[in-house]
Parts: structure tokens; C-alpha cells; sequence
């Protein structure tokens, strides 16, 4: 199970993960928290007549495309995208969007869900919800109130049998290491790198996040239907942007894998890991 914030999440970040997963026949559930209905059109080509209107709409179709790309399974939770507020100071967030909403009431949906479905693995993000938009925060701490609640037969009756998600992980995709080998092959080959002015705005505040990964997936042959998914999301994806500057040769044959943190398990393992699955028995 992949908890993710918005419609696109899934496709930026560990998607090549979650199609392995499921090509080799495992089940794999993505759970989209809100509808992101508060989304800005962000690919040029898209900003037309028609399209701002019928966002709800409209996103709804590009996740459909997303998740069959990807080979998974996909399902909404129901709450409102918050947006993500601009300002000095910061404007309040709009009254019932998903980051407002108690955390007891998001927890329990998906509580249910976890139940219903009954994952051995959950993935979702860290306590800075990969970047500091509300929602991504917010689906960090209701994913994680998740995990430690879904199996205590106390707790949110009603919402079907308790059922214990073996292991908890953190996905990371904005990865410096990473930006600076793609950075010195653009070099190499005597262009100009996407990503210098990214990393001279790089915060060392933000720590070394590849000193936080434990477990990192081969999973380069599943990085054209992560691009398919992507593109799927024309709203949000510029396909002249910056998820496509470096070539998917470059990417299979210097950076073959994505990243994750185990943030909690209940079973043994060994670090580093190769695999979500290691310690699980089926």
C-alpha cells in the first residue's frame, strides 16, 4: 500500500518501485488522500479553455491513466486538497481541506482501508512530507497513526478485523548524490546541466538523505512506465520539464534504483535491504 497526498504523487515518487512489485504478482494498492482539486496547471500545453473548470474531473481521468500505466491498483480516500498557501505571513488554510481535518478522522479511514486491504508493507513520507506542503505533512503522520493503530483491536471499532502492517517505509526521490551524478554526466558530455542552479540553492540544513536510506530497489527496466505515468498527469507534468531532462539511459545505467527508509518494522531484517519483502514470510 502506497499512501500518497495528491493525484501525481504516485508517480514521482517510488512508481518504478510499485510497478515492479506488482509485474512480479504482487498486490499493490495506491491510496490517494485527496483529489487535488486545488492544483495549479502546471503544463503550458494544458492551460486552456475548459480545463480549470473541471479540475476535480479532469484529475480524476489523469490518475486512471497513471495507475494502469503503473499496473496498479488505485483508490481515493475523499478529502480536499488544502493547496499549498503563498504569503508573508502565510494565508490560513481553506476551512475542511484534508490538512484541517482532525487527525483522528483521516486516521480512521484509513485505518479501514488498511484493514480491508491488509498490506504486509505501507509506504508514505517522512516528517517533512518530502517537501513542506500541509498535505504531504499531513499524510505523513495519518499513514504512520495508521500503522500503529491498524492492528490494535481497541481501536476504531467498527472499521473490520485488526490487521498488523509488517513494515513502514519512508520514500526519497530528491536525492543530491543523485542530481550531482546526473550534473557531471551532462558535463561530461559537454552540456549544460538541468539541475546547477538546484543545487546551488541546495539547504545542507536538509541533511544527507541517502544517510537515512536502508533499502534501495533495482528497478531501471520500470522507468518507462513511471514516465508513462507521469505523463499521464498532463495537468501537473510538463513532459518538456524538469522529471524528463535526463536521458532514461543515463538514469538505468548510473542511478538504477529508487530510495526508502525503513521507519518501522515488525519483523527482522537485515540493513542494508534489496528488497520491501525481506523478513516477511508469505
Amino acid at each position: 500500500m502506497a499512501v500518497h497526498a495528491h493525484p501525481d504523487d504516485e508517480s514521482s515518487k517510488g512508481a518504478a518501485t510499485t510497478a515492479k512489485y506488482a509485474a512480479e504478482g504482487n498486490e499493490v494498492l495506491v491510496v490517494t488522500l485527496t483529489g487535488g482539486e486545488r492544483g495549479d496547471i502546471l503544463n503550458p500545453a494544458m492551460d486552456r479553455p475548459g480545463i480549470k473548470e473541471r479540475m476535480t474531473e479532469v484529475r480524476r481521468e489523469e490518475m486512471a491513466r497513471a495507475a494502469e500505466a503503473l499496473g496498479v491498483k488505485q483508490t481515493w480516500l475523499g478529502f480536499v486538497d488544502s493547496g499549498l498557501p503563498e504569503g508573508d505571513p502565510l494565508p490560513p488554510l481553506p476551512e475542511g481541506s484534508f490538512a484541517t481535518v482532525p487527525l483522528e478522522e483521516a486516521t480512521e479511514s484509513l485505518v479501514r482501508l488498511v484493514r480491508e486491504f491488509r498490506p504486509h508493507v505501507m509506504i508514505t513520507y517522512d516528517e517533512h512530507g518530502g517537501y513542506p506542503h500541509p498535505d504531504h505533512i499531513r499524510c505523513h503522520e495519518v499513514s504512520v497513526a495508521a500503522y500503529d493503530q491498524s492492528g490494535d483491536p481497541d481501536a476504531f471499532p467498527g472499521t473490520g478485523e485488526p490487521w498488523m502492517v509488517s513494515k513502514l517505509y519512508y520514500t526519497h526521490g530528491f536525492i543530491r548524490d543523485r542530481m550531482v551524478l546526473f550534473s557531471d554526466e551532462f558535463e561530461c558530455h559537454g552540456q549544460e546541466s538541468p539541475f546547477t542552479e538546484w543545487l546551488s540553492k541546495w539547504d545542507p540544513s536538509r541533511g544527507d538523505l541517502m544517510g537515512r536510506v536502508t533499502t534501495q530497489i533495482e528497478c531501471a527496466k520500470y522507468f518507462p512506465q513511471r514516465d508513462d505515468a507521469l505523463r499521464a498527469h498532463a495537468t501537473q507534468i510538463d513532459p518538456n520539464g524538469m522529471f524528463f531532462a535526463v536521458p532514461l539511459e543515463w538514469q538505468q545505467r548510473l542511478w538504477p534504483t529508487e530510495e526508502f527508509e525503513l521507519a518501522k518494522t515488525r519483523v527482522k531484517t537485515a540493513l542494508p535491504e534489496t528488497d520491501l519483502f525481506t523478513g516477511i514470510e508469505t
